[in-house]
């Protein structure tokens, strides 16, 4: 078999329907591909038909995740049994050919759709459609027509032919159409309350680009040559017998229809089915279902003409009259939101479930991973109909039902930044006499308003009908279930006062014109009206509280830097919060905070610990600390969570103290002032200045030292250093500071590495040396050893003698001492210092440190060039 393909642009994109590469032992086979998702759709049909009394076609969309480049999720990392997304697409496939069939051909029949490649941009589901159709053209399965399937979006006011993923993010319109050249067969999708202008506009943009898609199929098949379609037997009709049943029964069957009820009328039906099988079975053995078939036809004659000729409907209703309405909310105690929705015959039971984030669903397809904080799920168990049936999982009808709700109340879901929660719609269909999916949209707008959820406007839906024959029609406003399934079409329309935001259309033949669903949509939008207004009556606006045993989710921003805070080492702060206070909490990467309660004492709990970490202190505010550690110049007092400030032992008390200890004590709770926020976080606090001053108390004054010039450091100082700084007249003069290098050239010692300083082997102890003190604060401890040098003329300021003994280990923290007689630090940078030596001070250049210890204030690093380094 030859490889034939044909070629167009579509949104700007190739586009192409390739035939003769793949599964050719099928019927028909098509690779249909846009970009590079290509999707192999085969057919295939039973030689023999069944004794089934519908056409048994089957249509399956299943997801490869090769196509894409993944594996799939789960334990046995293959893909299992269709998702709800193909589940949907299966349906979007099935509905538009499954009117095309010839109603004779019984054989059963697969449609087997599978995506091979995905590139992340182009849809795959709307091509499906195309290739069915192409697939099933070229093949021996009785299918005449040519139908095509697009999906439409609104971009920026202009409408976009198959939109790409990111357009379609940004469209305010998602509509699926499929068609023939002459006429809609379905229209599926969700708006933001567009009006009946603009979706029909949509339509009708759509089914110009699927009239040329169908013209690409007709190349396809003319350069492929189609196979020679099956000859379809039909049935002999029994003239006789189907004039004797008119006659016979055609009065029973009309009175029959006008039972209001359904059951009741149901019953009827079938009594008059029993009669007439059993008068007719001596003449004509063996022909009931025969019997069965032409009574339903009389049935569907009657009922429409009595439709189209007397506008009368089966439960007495006009064409545009809507059921009666009743509309309950909280009607079960314990739910966050319920509601019980009844429209005639129609009843359903919907309540309302909030979560929180680990409820949302996370779906897993050949896209990504994602996740879903609202859905809607419709049950439609057998007992509602009057039947009885199997339990088990949902079916696609129920699936497909479920779908369109959810999609009709999403744009009024408020977002997640609003309303944090996870929103989970049921709907439990107790009573059905069509519509039923529409009354879970009503039900699910009142089940949200119920309970609390401030969705932005109530929501209706109304399902459409139609019957048609030659120039009569009508159309059919809230239909039954004996309507929808005698009648030519389904459309269902859901939306607010102000537009619509979903639409499911089906029809039974071969499509609808403009003017017929033109009418059908403003039909629609008057009965959606009176819905609504019945709908107000129970609630209108969502109630000012959600329900009390609902949890209560609070949501707070704070600093991302402050996150690990909140988290502590191995999440021990947070586990600790939730402990105390029974609350959960979900922290997310740019810093917003949820925390999830079942009441409001255990939320303020967890809040409060919450605002007391990512607090920060403000000048002048008073706080009662704790005392954590005590040193010789003042106390470290934990003012906040994870914060202390530095009480400096002047900021004590009125009086001078030798001793912290005086005054303070370990674990004292104080009072203290925050004087002073340094821009690196540092907290300056004051305790005197809360204390009473004592009778006759005299505050010291205080001399601000001046600013002091490179001139005013004397001239030349000779050999010895020049000026006073060798004599002991002034501490300023007197002071000496040195840093301690390593091995290694201008690599500054660590905080605790820095021990002993040896002169050619020999320790020497200097009577004025002091305590080594580091000027670094992440220093775990104060060193004590004293500085040995051999002798004071040896001293070069900013640099000694002699060598470390052992390596730095924590490099960018340097470690000051001073030799002063003041015994205080001097706090001033290497450049503040001169070498006493001019040979000396050519290879000294201090410069200063940049350090990775977040707390240093002042930490110098020199430059050195010599080779005693």
């Amino acid at each position: 078999m030859a490889i034939n393909t044909v070629k167009r642009i579509v949104n700007g994109q190739p586009f192409s329907i390739e035939s003769g590469r793949m599964a050719k032992q099928a019927d028909g086979a098509v690779v249909v591909r846009m970009g590079d998702t290509m999707v192999l759709v085969a057919v295939v049909a039973a030689q023999s038909k069944t004794d089934r009394d519908f056409f048994p076609l089957t249509v399956e969309y299943r997801e490869k995740f090769y196509a894409s480049g993944r594996i799939p999720g789960g334990f046995f990392k293959r893909e299992g049994r269709p998702g709800e997304r193909e589940t949907l697409t299966s349906r979007l496939i099935d509905r538009p050919i499954r009117p095309l069939f010839d109603k004779h051909f019984m054989c059963e029949t697969q449609v087997i759709a599978t995506p091979i490649s995905y590139d992340g941009v182009n849809a795959p589901d709307v091509i499906s459609i195309v290739g069915a159709s192409a697939a099933l053209a070229l093949s021996d399965i009785p299918f005449e027509e040519f139908v095509s399937g697009v999906r439409v979006g609104r971009v920026e006011g202009q409408f976009v032919v198959n939109p790409t993923v990111e357009q379609n993010d940004a469209s305010d319109m998602d509509v699926i159409i499929a068609g023939t050249d002459t006429a809609v067969l379905m229209v599926e999708g969700a708006c933001s309350e567009v009006s009946e202008e603009d979706m029909l506009a949509a339509v009708r943009f759509g089914h110009d680009e699927i009239k040329r898609l169908n013209a690409l199929q007709r190349e396809l098949v003319a350069a492929a040559g189609g196979k020679e379609k099956r000859v379809v037997e039909v049935p002999e009709r029994l003239a006789e017998l189907d004039t004797k049943i008119e006659k016979d029964f055609t009065d029973r069957i009309g009175s029959a229809l006008f039972i209001a009820k359904k059951l009741d009328r149901q019953d009827a039906l079938k009594q008059i089915q029993k009669d007439a099988t059993a008068k007719y079975e001596v003449d004509y053995p063996e022909k009931s279902a025969y019997v069965a078939l032409v009574l339903e036809e009389l049935e569907k004659k009657l009922m429409r003409n009595m439709i189209l000729d007397q506008g009368k409907r089966l439960d007495g209703r006009g064409t545009t009259d809507i059921r009666p309405i009743t509309s309950e909310v909280g009607v079960l105690p314990r739910a966050h939101g319920s509601a019980l929705f009844t429209r005639g015959e129609t009843q359903s039971l919907v309540t309302t479930t909030l979560g929180t984030t680990e409820d949302e669903q996370m779906l897993d397809t050949i896209e990504g991973e994602s996740w879903k904080r609202y859905m809607l799920h419709y049950n439609f168990p057998a007992f509602s109909v009057g039947e009885v049936g199997r339990f088990g999982g949902p079916g696609r009808r129920e699936i497909g039902h479920g779908a369109l709700a959810e999609r009709a109340l999403r744009p009024m879901i408020p977002p997640k930044e609003e309303f944090p929660y996870t929103i989970r719609i049921v709907s439990e269909i107790l009573e059905s006499n069509g519509s039923s999916s529409m009354a879970s949209v009503c039900g699910g707008s009142l089940a949200l308003m119920d309970g609390g959820i401030p969705i932005k406007k109530p929501v209706a839906g109304i399902a459409m009908g139609l019957v048609i024959e030659g120039e009569r029609v009508a159309v059919l406003s809230d239909i039954l279930g004996a309507e929808d399934h005698l009648g030519d079409m389904d459309f269902k329309v859901t939306g607010t006062a102000e537009g619509i935001t979903a639409f499911q259309l089906d029809t039974k033949i071969a499509g609808i014109s403009d003017a017929i669903m033109m009418k059908a949509l403003h039909q629609a939008k008057t009965g959606r009206m009176h819905i609504l207004n019945e709908m107000n009556k129970a609630i209108s606006v969502a109630r000012a509280d959600i329900s009390p045993f609902a949890p209560k989710v609070t949501t707070i921003q704070i600093p991302v830097d402050k996150i690990r805070e909140i988290i502590g080492p191995g999440g021990k702060v947070v586990k600790r919060i939730q402990e105390e206070s029974g609350a959960k909490i979900e922290i997310e990467d740019d810093g917003t905070v949820r925390v999830i309660a079942v009441n409001t004492e255990s939320a303020e709990i967890a809040l409060g610990r919450i605002k007391e970490i990512t607090a920060e202190p403000e000048v002048g505010a008073i706080y009662e600390g704790e005392v954590r550690s005590i040193m010789p110049f003042g106390a470290f007092v934990q003012i906040m969570p994870g914060r202390d400030g530095l009480l400096h032992i002047s900021e004590i008390a009125h009086r001078r103290l030798e001793r912290v200890e005086d005054e303070l004590q370990m674990g004292e709770i104080v009072k203290v002032k925050v004087l002073e926020v340094q821009p690196d976080g540092k907290v300056r606090l004051s305790r005197k200045i809360l204390l009473e001053k004592p009778e006759g108390y005299v505050e010291e004054e205080r001399h601000e030292r001046p600013h002091r010039s490179s001139s005013d450091r004397g001239g030349d100082r000779g050999r010895s250093g020049g000026g006073g700084r060798r004599h002991q007249g002034s501490r300023r003069s007197s002071g000496l500071v040195f840093w301690a290098f390593g091995a290694a050239r201008s690599q500054v010692s660590s905080c605790e590495g820095a021990r002993l300083f040896r002169d050619g082997g020999r320790s020497q102890c200097h009577p004025h040396a002091l305590p080594i003190r580091s000027c670094c604060p992440a220093a775990s401890r104060s060193f004590t050893k004293r500085i040995p040098f051999p002798r004071p003329s040896a001293w070069v300021s900013g640099r000694a003698p002699v060598r470390a003994t052992s390596p730095p280990t924590r490099p960018g923290c340097a470690i000051s001492w001073s030799t002063c007689s003041s015994r205080e630090p001097v706090s001033a940078p290497p450049n503040r210092f001169r070498p006493t030596s001019k040979k000396l001070a050519a290879r000294w250049t201090p410069s200063p440190l940049r350090t990775p210890c977040a707390s240093t204030a002042r930490c110098w690093r020199a430059s050195a060039t010599s080779p005693s380094i």
